[in-house]
């Protein structure tokens, strides 16, 4: 769907060096600072990585049971774990899936990147491409990737808006592991040193403090590094409305201070803003006829939800929404294929569109069908 901005969003202000907020049905841009500066991404990196992952779950390869094996990349006692969050993990054990994922979204573990990146690419450099690669084919064109975990890299470099499109995958993708990023506390209970039992006793509470202390907030994932200052990729939905926000370069005090400044952004943009759904998948927006079809028409639809979002103050005055084709379609017509486009306009501004698709098949007419339409089309009857 198009991305368009609402009018009136610029009155909201942040010390955030980038900030981004959208309407998770409509793709609208409610709010927009610096949205496509590439900008250290800290742990924010890690819902790529967890991207990955979840396409292995997606495809059967794994599941949550399925344990993997820590290698000594992602023991505790590397020095470049001391100072990060951890599991706090030891070379030669295993860890679940299940395990992995949730010491990631609640404990932002490095470590866990690490054994992630080393049992699905080889090594970490490996993984790598294969971030960069998922990141192309979900249309994040700038996103660079030097390591799983986020640790100061010159090559971990994302854009708040392309932060927003991975948030709008991870919801939209992976429905059954989604809301595994609204658990606010986990504790792990295969520590293998005493010295880990006693930090998993004392790190067990999610780094998000969003899910905490605002209504409807169900993820994503913070982040932090002394250079990059504070990071969030946040979602919350709120009466049924569900808007995505990016937060980086927030030089506040601590992770409470960037949950203040999400929220802030996040009720902003329920306050300002509303959405109206116009269309649901497998609604029929258009009948389009066919030629040389079995049937004579063929009902388009869309794909997604079609949803408009407008500033309050302006309400839906001046909208009106289009659905446009040529006509007619040509037999056969597959069920999925785009056929034309669904396009809202205010005052004669384009503010969203999407594809139409056929519901349907419609199968070809035999010769002798064919024959008999080409007569009915002379002599006028068509």
């Amino acid at each position: 769907m198009l991305v368009c901005s609402v009018a009136g969003a610029e009155e909201f202000k942040t010390k955030a060096k980038s900030a981004f907020l959208i309407d998770y049905d409509s793709g609208t841009e409610i709010f927009a600072k610096n949205a496509d500066i590439l900008m250290p991404p800290s742990s924010m990196i890690k819902l790529m990585t967890l991207a990955v992952l979840f396409d292995e779950l997606k495809a059967g390869n794994i599941t949550l049971d399925t344990r993997f094996p820590v290698g000594e990349n992602a023991d505790y006692n590397r020095p470049e774990w001391y100072p990060a969050s951890k599991i706090c993990l030891v070379a030669g054990q295993d860890i679940s899936v299940r395990d992995l994922i949730l010491g990631l979204i609640v404990l932002s573990g490095g470590d866990a990147s690490m054994v992630i990146a080393e049992k699905l690419g080889g090594t970490e450099i490996a993984f790598t491409a294969m971030m960069q690669k998922k990141a192309r084919s979900i249309g994040m064109e700038q996103s660079t990737f030097g390591n799983a975990s986020g640790l100061p890299d010159p090559n971990n470099l994302m854009t708040s808006r392309e932060l927003a499109i991975l948030a709008e995958h991870l919801i939209t993708d992976y429905p059954d592991l989604y809301p595994m990023f609204a658990t606010k506390r986990f504790e792990f209970n295969e520590h293998k040193t005493d010295w880990c039992k006693e930090w998993g006793r004392t790190h067990t509470v999610n780094y998000n403090k969003l899910l905490f202390n605002m209504r409807g907030a169900d993820g994503l994932k913070t982040g932090h590094t002394s250079d990059g200052g504070y990071g969030m990729v946040a979602s919350a939905k709120v009466g049924g409305r569900r808007l995505i926000g990016v937060i980086n370069g927030f030089n506040g005090k601590g992770h409470e201070a960037l949950a203040a400044e999400m929220k802030k952004l996040l009720e902003y943009g329920f306050a300002t803003t509303s959405s109206k759904t116009f269309f649901q998948p497998g609604d029929a927006v258009a009948e389009i006829p066919v030629w040389y079809g079995k049937e004579k028409t063929v009902i388009a639809t869309v794909e997604k939800p079609f949803t408009i979002t407008f500033h309050k103050d302006s309400g839906l005055k001046g909208v009106r929404v289009l659905a446009r084709y040529d006509e007619p379609v040509p037999a056969p017509v597959y069920t999925g294929t785009k056929v034309g486009e669904i396009v809202a306009e205010k005052y004669g501004k384009v503010v969203a569109r999407a594809p139409l698709v056929t519901k349907n098949d419609v199968k070809k007419v035999r010769f002798l069908g064919r024959a008999i339409e080409n007569i009915k089309v002379m002599l006028g009857l068509q």
